[in-house]
């Protein structure tokens, strides 16, 4: 976990009696994850935002068939009802003086639990004389091909899954009926200013009626994403540069920006930072020497390049807090890791299955490793508990936050927490001038401490929040060795 202190510069260092000016923020009933400062009044003692990593668990797939290889990357991955989908390029790489790889393809896995996958035999394309492969397309658009599910109302059945991918002359477009058999949206490219040499994605933004797209483009010589939005999924609008006020200038590789999906109104995403820390001796002490030096010595950057999971989160799809932490590390372990291709997160987030015995649904994600180090790369399996991605957090000292204003619908507050056994959360509830609202005062909060996603909020006298529902209000939360994840007013 870690946490982080530069976003607290764009909120006040304590709760002040300087208060926000402006309208208050409309929550009605929906989810609202602590994830950023845009419900946040301000800070007070040890309070603070905490990043916290997935935690890494098994190998769901091993790209080991022929036509798959050892820099299989740019993997997508969604739920289908009960069928989880998932898409990737099939690709390898060769050392200096080794027999060329074989062409690039796109290949498709499937799984009903989103943890054990299965490969099944497509029949479309053939592969040295045969059809028994889960190729999915071959051709142009196979290098990042990133299909997902359109959720306009308007759009047509032959069009319900729809995919971008760098092909001749720009970004291309495809459509499918099934996400199986796939053919062009069109002709001609949708886009054409971009580099594109990455996993560009879209998806179709249910709050604003758009489509929207995010693809690879070089600004003042470094990797970069731009955006661009569109009613069709044909006619887009001129590209914009993502901006990320107060992080440093990276290389960011790929993207990974998708809507969450239990709080549409927050954009994920998961770039891969792309560093190249040149050849020494820190390289070499790196695993696989001497891979690492056959590489060098094949393409110098293949070998002395490392990538690592980023995370960052926007409100309109543009402007986005991007942490400067590792949200995916490379890890410790002795091979497989440490190289340029690794820790590529893949587009989407699922929920599973607890890992741990009566616990319930888990968020899974899913990144690379082992890329081009032997005959074949993986894809490992992540898991965070619901809405934690980011927390606020204040240890036993104490800390405490207070909202903006905002307001609500519903009668009930419930939260998603954790509290260490001797740790507490207590809840006042304000009005829009910061005075305490009688029968919801700190006094007539009792403590709250455990581990629940969603834990009914209760006061002394058992009053619940219908006669504040439609009138601004504010919440101070008061924290001890605890974390609030976010937090939802209910019916």
């Amino acid at each position: 976990m870690r946490i982080f202190l530069g976003l607290l510069a764009c909120v006040s260092a304590a709760v002040s009696p300087a208060l926000a000016q402006g309208p208050a923020i409309p929550v009605g009933t929906s989810l609202q994850p602590l994830i950023d400062n845009y419900l946040i009044q301000g800070f007070k003692g040890k309070a603070q935002f905490e990043l916290h990593s997935p935690v890494p668990r098994e190998i769901v797939l091993v790209t080991n068939e022929p036509w798959e290889g050892n820099s299989c990357n740019y993997f997508t991955v969604f739920q289908d009802g009960p069928l989880y989908r998932m898409y990737y390029k099939a690709d390898e790489q060769v050392l200096k003086d080794e027999p060329p790889a074989h062409r690039t393809l796109a290949c498709y896995a499937e799984s009903t639990d989103g943890v054990h996958w299965t490969k099944p035999k497509l029949g479309l394309f053939e592969y040295e004389g045969s059809k028994d492969n889960n190729i999915i397309w071959d051709g142009e658009g196979a290098h990042d091909f990133s299909p997902f599910i359109d959720s306009n109302p308007a759009c047509p059945p032959e069009a319900r899954y729809k995919s971008v991918s760098h092909g001749k002359g720009g970004l291309t477009a495809f459509q499918s009926a099934d996400g199986i058999h796939w053919g062009p949206l069109q002709d001609a490219p949708i886009i054409t200013d971009g580099a594109f040499d990455s996993d560009n994605v879209a998806f179709w933004d249910t709050l604003t009626g758009e489509y929207r797209v995010y693809f690879r483009a070089f600004r003042d010589g470094l990797r970069d994403i731009k955006t661009a939005v569109s009613k069709d999924f044909v006619t887009w609008s001129e590209a914009t540069w993502l901006e990320y006020p107060g992080a440093p200038k990276e290389q960011l590789y790929t993207n990974g920006v998708l809507p969450y999906f239990r709080a549409p109104q927050i954009y994920l995403g998961f770039p891969t930072r792309y560093i190249d820390r040149g050849w020494s001796a820190s390289s070499l002490a790196l695993p696989e020497p001497e891979h690492r030096t056959k590489r060098y010595e094949t393409s110098a950057r293949e070998g002395s390049a490392l990538t690592d999971g980023l995370f960052m989160t926007s409100r309109d799809g543009r402007t986005f807090h991007r942490w400067t932490e590792t949200f995916i590390k490379p890890g410790l372990r002795t091979a497989g890791n440490w190289v340029y291709g690794d820790n590529y997160q893949c587009w989407g987030v699922v929920t599973t299955k607890a890992v741990m015995e009566e616990a319930p649904d888990e968020l899974s994600v899913y990144a690379t490793e082992g890329y081009w180090t032997g005959d074949d790369s993986r894809l490992r399996r992540f898991t965070l508990r619901m809405d934690g991605f980011v927390s606020v957090h204040a240890p036993m000292t104490g800390g405490e936050i207070m909202t903006r204003p905002i307001v609500f619908e519903g009668r009930n507050l419930a939260l998603n927490f954790s509290t260490s056994a001797a740790g507490t959360i207590r809840i006042e509830i304000l009005d829009e001038a910061a005075t305490p609202i009688e029968g919801f005062t700190l006094d007539d909060a009792p403590e709250i401490f455990g581990d629940n996603l969603n834990q009914v909020v209760t006061w002394k006298d058992g009053k619940d929040l219908l006669s504040l529902a439609g009138k601004p209000i504010r919440l101070r939360f008061v924290l001890n060795d605890a974390d609030v994840y976010a937090f939802q007013f209910q019916p």
